[in-house]
C-alpha cells in the first residue's frame, strides 16, 4: 500500500484482510511492504510522508500482520527495489507500456505532462514482486494487468540469459467484495483521494462516525433481492451487500438469504454493528500504536533489514546472470 491519506475500508477489505488471510492460512513467507517509492510517481506532500509511511505500518500491524510471521518493510529503505527496476527497464518494451490502463487513467488527459516514474510504474512493481522471487501475489482487478507485465519480464529475462532463475508469479484472488465502492456512488470505486469523506470509511473513523456514514450511504427505495440476480442494476445496494459479505466472510448469496425482502431501514443497522465490531479494534490499536513511533520505526527498520537481506542476494545473483563485473 502506499502511504498517501488515510486507509479506508475499501483497502481493508480488498487488500488487508485478505493478506491477514494469507498469513495466516500458513504461507512459507509473506513480506508486506509499504511502497513509498512508488506514491512518489504523482503530486504529494513531503512534509507528511514519513510520518503516513509509519500509519500505513500501523495499519497493517492493527489489521493483524503479525511481525513474528511475516516480514514488514519500508520500499525505500530495500535498495534492491530501485536498483532491479533500472536492470528490467531495459527489457520492457514501450508499446506494453502504452497499453497500460491505469497510466491512463491517473495522467488523464495531461500524460505529456505526466512524469517518468508514472510511465514506468509497473516495471518498479516488476521489480517489487521478482526481487524477492515471489510466487504468489494478492492483487485487486485494477493491479492484474500490471502483473501479468511482471511475467513478462520474468519470462524475458529468463529467455534473454537462456536461465530459468524467475518464477512467473500468480494472482491471488481477493474474496468478496474486492472492489469496493464509494458510499454515495456505488459505480465509483470508494477512494483515499475523494472530496467528500462522507464517500469512504476510513480505518481512523469512530464508531459513532462509521454509524453517521452508513446511514447517509447511498441506497434505492426497494427491498432487498432474495438472490444475487436480483442485485443487477443496483450498485449500491450490491456494494452495500458485498461489504456486509466480506466483514462476516460470507457470500453475498448467504447476506440475502438473511436479509432478502427486507428495507434497507432493517439492514443498515446490522451492517453499522458488525461495522463497527470488526473495524473499532483495527481503529484502537492503530491509535495505541501512532502515540508510541519509536515502536514503529524499530519494526520497520527491523523488517526492512530482513527484506534487503533477502533482496540483495537475489539482485547480486541478476547482475552475475547479465555479465556486470563485479
Amino acid at each position: 500500500m502506499q502511504p498517501t491519506n488515510q486507509l479506508h475500508l475499501g483497502n481493508y477489505l480488498g487488500a488487508l484482510k485478505n493478506w491477514v488471510n494469507l498469513q495466516n492460512q500458513g504461507a512459507d513467507m509473506c513480506l508486506y511492504g509499504v511502497v513509498d517509492l512508488h506514491a512518489i510517481t504523482v503530486s504529494y506532500d513531503r512534509d507528511a510522508l514519513a510520518q503516513s509511511t509509519r500509519e500505513i505500518a500501523a495499519a497493517y500491524i492493527a489489521g493483524g500482520i503479525d511481525l513474528n510471521k511475516s516480514t514488514l518493510f519500508v520500499q525505500s529503505a530495500v535498495p534492491a527495489h530501485s536498483k532491479l527496476n533500472w536492470l528490467f527497464a531495459t527489457m520492457t518494451q514501450m508499446g506494453k507500456l502504452d497499453r497500460m490502463t491505469q497510466f491512463k487513467d491517473k495522467a488523464g488527459k495531461n500524460t505529456e505532462r505526466a512524469g517518468l516514474g508514472l510511465y514506468a510504474y509497473p516495471v518498479l512493481m516488476a521489480a517489487d514482486i521478482l526481487v524477492y522471487k515471489a510466487t504468489h501475489v494478492p492483487v485487486g482487478d485494477d493491479q492484474r494487468q500490471h502483473l501479468e507485465l511482471a511475467r513478462e519480464i520474468a519470462s524475458t529475462f529468463n529467455h534473454r540469459y537462456d536461465v530459468d532463475f524467475f518464477p512467473l508469479p500468480e494472482t491471488i484472488s481477493a474474496g468478496p467484495a474486492t472492489r469496493v465502492m464509494s458510499l454515495r456512488d456505488g459505480t465509483q470505486k470508494m477512494s483515499k483521494s475523494a472530496e467528500s469523506d462522507m464517500t469512504r470509511i476510513n480505518l481512523t473513523d469512530d464508531a459513532d462516525l462509521i454509524a453517521k456514514k452508513i446511514k447517509k450511504a447511498k441506497t434505492d427505495p426497494e427491498a432487498l433481492p432474495e438472490n444475487e440476480d436480483g442485485l443487477e442494476g443496483r450498485a449500491e445496494a450490491s456494494n452495500l451487500v458485498g461489504i456486509y459479505a466480506s466483514l462476516s466472510d460470507q457470500s453475498k448469496a448467504d447476506v440475502l438469504k438473511e436479509f432478502g425482502g427486507k428495507q434497507f431501514s432493517e439492514f443498515k443497522p446490522a451492517l453499522i454493528e458488525l461495522s463497527v465490531e470488526k473495524l473499532a479494534p483495527i481503529t484502537t490499536e492503530m491509535s495505541k500504536l501512532l502515540d508510541d513511533p519509536a515502536q514503529i520505526d524499530k519494526a520497520l527498520k527491523e523488517g526492512s533489514e530482513k527484506a534487503s537481506s533477502i533482496a540483495e542476494p537475489v539482485y547480486q545473483e541478476v547482475l552475475d546472470i547479465m555479465g556486470f563485473w563485479k
